[in-house]
């Protein structure tokens, strides 16, 4: 979250979301020995699944329907099942056809391969296994043909397409089955290689040009903060990148002077990120409605069927589930491909705001269709690539983890704080090789030796 501090006399918070502020830091003599050594954490306590906020359980109870303890036990589920999905596509390789979880409380990981002599290898990681034609790398591979089609057409009556993984296909969203077969011609992919989806939504950008909070782009546009974030000596946070151009000047909701954008990619991508002034403080804090806030603690990426909340300057705290990764979507004004799909609900103005699954960052809110009175689809930017693409740090919460001592990071592939790293990335640590089992920015707490949930031993 970004709040504003003036010195010498009364300390001022931004009602925003995802922003920034102030936070009283505690001096060295206040800080707590080390913890004792003892077993490594699971999943769930390495990414705070194990501790969830009040304010992420009532969303998941009012939107997902569902009770207290079903909300705890799902958060719980969805972290463990995303290690062990880690694991098993390290186990299955060039084999790996994708991973979900489904069921009320995400009980259920199924990991799909296309080779039948992997069924017992899943089935003993308390997975189910399902056998399919194409890998993961087959399906990307056809997306790819589309999202290269889409640079030499335009696609407004075919605005989405993405990798289907539970169906094990790539679908095309269009307006009529004329315009999917046309695009599909157009990208050199058979037609029984695609699913079209016939619908009439349209998906739009969510900034909105009226006044109110969190943040205005030169006195005009309005947008939400998503993630607070550092680099080098500068602070700021990540919102859209079609909230504003590099250059463009922002101020907070009380219209005070806030900052600028600093980097800023739309179409394509959707993802920027603002440098703020002295009177900003960054925290890993996001709005989560009446007055209260969620802190994050990292950036692991979730599952498809994972739970995932949303906060909004138009809005405010809404929760869903993850539908697709890497989907691309054509607005009025380009194609963005990267994008996940939810069905979380959002409006104008909800443009450039945090997703979060539990406490780890997820994205950051482009656009969609429907509204919050009768339902829609969000797409979000994913934050870890804004974080790679732009060298940012997200500001998080310490997760407190039972850690064996630092080891040497000399190699020159060897582990850092602060790297984005994708699943199935190699790093030495101590002397030993690891292999990154979900993406993630590292976190200081979070070397590969002491936390198996995003780490395996090669």
């Amino acid at each position: 979250m970004v709040g504003r501090h003036v010195t010498g006399r009364r300390r001022a918070a931004l009602t925003a979301l995802g922003a920034l502020v102030l936070t009283a830091v505690p001096s060295a003599a206040s800080a707590g020995p080390p913890p004792a050594p003892g077993p490594l954490p699971t999943a769930a306590q390495t990414l705070g699944a194990d501790r969830p906020s009040a304010q992420v359980l009532r969303a998941l109870e009012r939107d997902l329907g569902l009770t207290a303890a079903q909300a705890t036990a799902r958060l719980v589920n969805e972290a463990e099942a995303g290690t062990r999905a880690g694991r098993l596509r390290t186990t299955l390789g060039t084999h790996f056809a994708g991973a979900w979880v489904s069921g009320t409380t995400s009980a259920r990981l199924t990991v799909a391969t296309t080779d039948a002599s992997r069924v017992a290898a899943i089935r003993a990681q308390g997975a189910e296994a399902t056998v399919v034609k194409r890998t993961l790398a087959d399906l990307r591979a056809v997306k790819g043909r589309l999202d290269a089609a889409a640079r030499r057409v335009d696609t407004p009556d075919t605005p989405v397409w993405y990798v289907d993984v539970p169906a094990n296909r790539v679908v095309v969203q269009a307006t009529s089955k004329q315009a999917a077969t046309a695009f599909v011609r157009a990208a050199g992919v058979r037609a029984q290689d695609v699913g079209v989806r016939i619908s009439a939504n349209r998906p739009r950008v969510l900034a909105d040009l009226v006044g109110g909070e969190p943040y205005f782009i030169d006195d005009k546009a309005r947008c939400s903060i998503a993630f607070s974030v550092t680099k080098g000596q500068e602070h700021g946070f990540t919102s859209a990148g079609h909230c504003g151009k590099p250059g463009a000047k922002t101020t907070g909701a009380d219209q005070s002077a806030q900052g600028e954008f600093k980097a800023s990619t739309f179409p394509g991508k959707d993802m920027s990120w603002v440098g703020v002034n002295d009177n900003w403080t960054p925290t890993p804090d996001v709005k989560a409605g009446d007055g209260q806030t969620v802190q994050v603690a990292g950036s692991v990426q979730a599952l498809v069927g994972a739970a995932v909340c949303r906060s909004g300057s138009t809005t405010g705290w809404h929760c869903g589930t993850i539908e697709q990764h890497d989907a691309s979507v054509t607005y009025p004004q380009g194609t963005v491909d990267g994008l996940t799909q939810t069905t979380v609900c959002a409006e104008p103005g909800d443009s450039g705001g945090p997703f979060v699954a539990g406490v780890q960052a997820q994205g950051i809110t482009s656009g969609g269709s429907g509204d919050c009175a009768n339902g829609g689809t969000t797409f979000y930017q994913p934050v870890n690539p804004v974080l790679k693409e732009f060298g940012l740090t997200l500001k998080t919460k310490a997760i407190q983890t039972t850690l064996p001592a630092p080891a040497d990071e000399g190699a020159a592939d060897g582990w850092q704080s602060g790297r984005v790293y994708e699943a199935g990335a190699t790093v030495a640590y101590g002397r030993v090789r690891y292999t990154c089992l979900q993406d993630h920015q590292a976190q200081v707490a979070w070397s590969p030796e002491g936390t198996p949930a995003l780490w395996q031993r090669t």
